[in-house]
């Protein structure tokens, strides 16, 4: 039977909007906790965890973000963990995250003048004190307008998530048009829903990367 596509169709769009929220920031802060620790491995003196973690952002830079949420799901299902679709897409947008954040971070320590290091070093700083106290705060200013704009990408990402049976954004508004007839109309919505999740991140994006420069 085809319904009319009236306010009931747009609360259930909004669930998926909190449905993808959730996803995102979950997956982001998660992510922040991986990235930090994937690049201070990666800026660290030890070769063989710098060649790990380098080959696990490879991994997740080389391969599609569907591939991914397959992968996850079902070789999860395979070694006898069984996860519904909400918890395999945190922990496959978690690890995906992670890496991301992890090479965007490792470059923005790199960005840090060298007399900084050398400073901190001269101070008899410990190698967890040099960067805590001195490199990460200013890597974290570097690395701010790429990890906003990855945030957007995040966001936008999690539309695959529909494919291992989540009901995110893009979900619902496919369940809508099934539902309606009214594609255009339903995915119109979405979109303008995305539109207004994604904006304002990415003029702050940009606002951010005009003040940096102006900085430098």
């Amino acid at each position: 039977m085809i319904r009319e596509f009236t306010f009931n169709e747009v609360l259930f769009i909004l669930t998926g909007v909190q449905a993808t929220l959730m996803l995102s920031l979950l997956a982001f802060v998660c992510g922040m906790v991986g990235g930090l620790a994937i690049a201070l491995s990666r800026a660290s003196s030890n070769q063989p965890l710098r060649y790990v973690t380098s080959a696990y952002i490879e991994l997740f830079r080389g391969t599609p973000l569907l591939m991914q949420l397959f992968l996850v799901y079902f070789t999860l299902a395979l070694m006898g963990f069984e996860l519904n679709a909400w918890n395999a897409a945190a922990v496959c947008f978690t690890l995906h995250a992670s890496a991301f954040l992890g090479e965007i971070w490792r470059g923005s320590i790199e960005a840090v003048p060298r007399g900084q290091f050398e400073a901190a070093r001269s101070l008899s700083l410990g190698y967890f004190a040099r960067m805590f106290r001195v490199i990460l705060p200013q890597a974290f200013r570097i690395s701010l307008p790429a990890t906003i704009g990855f945030l957007v990408q995040l966001i936008k990402g999690t539309s695959l998530a529909s494919i291992i049976g989540f009901q995110e954004l893009a979900r619902t508004g496919t369940i809508i048009s099934n539902g309606t007839y009214r594609p255009l109309l339903a995915f119109g919505v979405v979109a303008a829903a995305y539109f207004a999740i994604c904006w304002p991140l990415s003029l702050w994006s940009s606002y951010l990367e005009r003040r940096m420069s102006r900085g430098r």
